[in-house]
């Protein structure tokens, strides 16, 4: 029998000019304006590669979600397709924050941002800087390769705050690709992605009809005063933060021992789960491991983010 406690309607808002496109989901029945969940997919993936599933189970909690495709990917707007910035994506997030403040149906004091791999870490800089932001749950999310450096008189930060909200981000001092997200042959066909396991997931999911995913992504690394650095933003988030990590995380960008040192200087209330699979094993739907992993998210939603 068909879920009936929550309905989405098709929605779009502007960022950096371009339109984004997505789905406000909410449920079907409710009194008062509703707390709401900013989401937004990892590298290159769309809307309906699972994170719609995580949408549909927190929707049906009593939250609204606005859920959407990043700058250049899927249904939304955006030139050069496939190309990920990321600060330009988490200017993604601020604009959806925006957007949710302006509907009667939300409550604008009380909005969350949800992100995976590289929205995840998208989703603790947001939550680092812009006070809208209540509380953030992030899954196996990609914090890099190394550990950053220190930022003691937090000048780094300050660089990073300042660039998200003012800063240029159009020119680069790196980029990489264009090239397959994944390849069945790594060696002989390079790609982003080497594991196995993502192109499992990715030809997979992507592959069904209607994602509208694409097997080509180039990465930008924008010439900014300071580096994109997750890490560094960690000690600034003073909200209450979920974050769910596979111990046997097979993608080098997503460290565990980075997201331990994120987590432990996080300054506000937190929560720390282990979650087995690697780090697709909660993308596959339906699954034991997505059950864990939004029945976690569902459950502190409800304690952070409801009405007391």
């Amino acid at each position: 029998m068909a879920d009936t406690t929550w309905q989405f309607r098709n929605v779009e808002f502007q960022s950096e000019g371009a339109t984004l496109r997505g789905r406000l989901y909410t449920p079907r029945q409710f009194s008062q304006p509703l707390a709401a969940v900013v989401m937004a997919h990892g590298f290159s993936a769309t809307i309906t590669m699972t994170i719609d599933h995580y949408a549909e189970a927190i929707c049906s909690e009593g939250f609204a979600v606005l859920l959407y495709d990043h700058r250049n990917f899927g249904i939304s707007d955006g030139e050069p397709r496939q190309h990920i910035n990321p600060w330009g994506q988490a200017r993604g997030y601020r604009d959806a924050l925006s957007y949710l403040e302006s509907l009667n149906e939300i409550d604008s004091t009380r909005l969350a941002t949800w992100g995976d791999s590289g929205s995840g870490a998208q989703a603790i800089v947001v939550g680092s800087i812009d006070e809208r932001v209540k509380s953030v749950v992030t899954q196996v999310p990609a914090f890099g390769r190394t550990t950053p450096p220190t930022d003691l008189d937090g000048a780094r930060f300050r660089r990073i705050k300042e660039t998200l909200l003012h800063g240029d981000i159009s020119s680069s001092v790196r980029t990489d690709g264009p090239m397959p997200v994944v390849s069945f042959d790594y060696r002989r066909h390079p790609s982003a992605f080497e594991p196995l396991t993502a192109y499992r997931w990715f030809i997979e999911y992507g592959g069904r009809l209607g994602t509208n995913w694409v097997n080509d992504v180039t990465r930008v690394q924008p010439n900014t005063p300071e580096p994109w650095n997750a890490v560094i933003c960690a000690p600034y988030v003073k909200v209450p933060l979920l974050m769910i990590v596979s111990p046997e995380d097979e993608m080098v960008g997503s460290s565990p021992k980075l997201a331990r040192i994120a987590f432990e200087a996080v300054q506000g209330p937190k929560e720390w789960m282990d979650i087995g699979g690697g780090h697709f094993g909660l993308l596959y739907y339906p699954s034991e491991l997505f059950e864990q992993a939004s029945s976690a998210q569902c459950s502190f939603l409800k304690r952070y983010l409801s009405e007391g």
